[in-house]
């Protein structure tokens, strides 16, 4: 009950409730088509079950107002314009789930607060029509017309307070939900296509023509926001967003977990404009790898490299001041997916090497490596490795000597540059 309707000290006369009986049915039409009329959420004139509904919330909160009214007039009443305690709780209770079914069907509470000031409105204006009948002082009208307001502010908290916790209730379900829908779109084999679209459906996620899956580890809120290792990843997260405030504003069409031990997303349209800048600004707090866009049934895949190019960024091999995007990385990706294959790849095609002393070893294969990625161009070999171009002829003929066999077949150039640029990738990765 509202601190006003506890406080309001309005006497109602007898007569009033005997006139507002007598045209109930009236007065009850008449608040059903205004609301339907002025209302777009209750205009349901097919729907008998709804239109039932909306006239038993009517008729109730007339019945209790007069039994109130009677109540106060026979003398059982507190003197406050507020008896009949009984039929109040009942009133109140019969409002709380009159606002639990308006979250629940995913209407505002305006649309019924609205509903609310109509009923009274209508009220106000019999009382108005009856009022010379009645012979009702100024005074008394008055009196008559904020007892009307007091229980319209009762019976709208009433409503409030259900709507208030449907919606948590509501939103805790959905949040439920999406997880779930998650995990059947990372689901590895994939889960059925229908129980996914099902599901997709039941919380309003249109599936689009292609998502991605994005990988999380949480940032040291020290070191300068290193990464942490994953067996305090999951507290880091914690902290992280008990400093924040709450958690990370994400649009409501990504689908996210960011409490598993693993923490993830799926986000839809991933290569659409300022996606990638979203999730920079929305996640500050956490590294972030975009997996490749592929369509709804390959979100696995998409998860698994976003997640394997994470573990590459808590090695340092990556950088990840931004989010990493996958799709710019796959060459990275390949040579350590099987590190075991490239270090027999290296051996083999990096055989010609093995007899030089290591600071010549490390140039001709630098300059070999540049050539080869530049279209075999020494000019944009020498840019790029800020050298004159005649050191890089000088060192191409070195190169030409020992990978002879190699340089000949496009296949051979093309293992020698793996073998090349894995050895580039360990040499930074054992520095750090």
């Amino acid at each position: 009950m509202s601190a006003v309707a506890a406080q309001a000290p309005f006497q109602v006369p007898r007569e009033f409730a005997d006139v507002i009986r007598a045209h109930l049915p009236t007065l009850t039409e008449e608040m059903i088509g205004e609301i339907q009329a002025s209302v777009p959420e209750y205009s349901r004139p097919g729907d008998e079950k709804y239109v039932k509904a909306v006239r038993r919330a009517v008729e109730e909160a007339l019945k209790q107002f007069l039994n109130r009214v009677a109540g106060n007039a026979s003398g059982n009443g507190s003197g406050n314009g507020l008896g009949n305690r009984s039929g109040n709780g009942r009133l109140l209770e019969v409002f709380r789930a009159i606002g639990k079914g308006e979250a629940n069907e995913g209407r505002p509470l305006d649309s019924l607060q609205a509903a609310l000031r109509i009923c009274a409105r209508v009220a106000w204006r019999r009382l108005a029509m009856e009022s010379e009948t009645l012979q009702l002082s100024r005074q008394r009208l008055c009196e008559v017309g904020e007892a009307i307001l007091v229980y319209l502010d009762e019976i709208a908290a009433a409503a409030a307070e259900g709507y208030a916790e449907a919606q948590v209730k509501v939103a805790g379900e959905l949040e439920l939900r999406r997880r779930r829908l998650l995990d059947l779109l990372i689901s590895d084999p994939p889960a059925d296509r229908r129980a996914v679209e099902d599901l997709a459906r039941a919380v309003r996620w249109p599936v689009p023509r292609t998502l991605a899956g994005v990988a999380l580890a949480a940032r040291s809120p020290r070191a300068g926001g290193s990464l942490l290792d994953p067996a305090t990843a999951e507290a880091a997260a914690a902290v992280n967003a008990a400093a924040a405030g709450g958690r990370p504003a994400l649009p409501p069409d990504v689908l996210s977990d960011l409490d598993r031990s693993d923490p993830c997303l799926i986000v839809p349209d991933p290569d659409g404009p300022g996606r990638a800048a979203m999730l920079d600004v929305a996640l500050k707090d956490w590294v972030v790898v975009l997996g490749p866009a592929v369509p709804a049934h390959e979100a696995a895949q998409s998860l698994r490299l976003a997640r394997d190019a994470l573990t590459l960024a808590r090695r340092g091999v990556l950088a990840c001041d931004r989010v990493v995007r996958c799709a710019d990385h796959l060459a990275t990706l390949i040579i350590f997916k099987d590190e075991a294959l490239i270090k027999v790849m290296r051996r083999v095609r990096l055989a010609p090497l093995r007899d030089l002393r290591p600071a010549q070893r490390d140039r001709i294969a630098e300059t070999l490596l540049a050539w080869l990625q530049s279209g075999y161009n020494a000019n944009e070999v020498a840019a790029r490795l800020h050298i004159h171009p005649q050191t890089v002829r000088y060192r191409l003929r070195q190169a030409t000597e020992l990978f002879r066999d190699q340089l000949k077949s496009p296949n051979d150039r093309f293992e020698l540059e793996i073998a090349l640029r894995a050895r580039t990738l360990a040499a930074q990765d054992a520095k750090r």
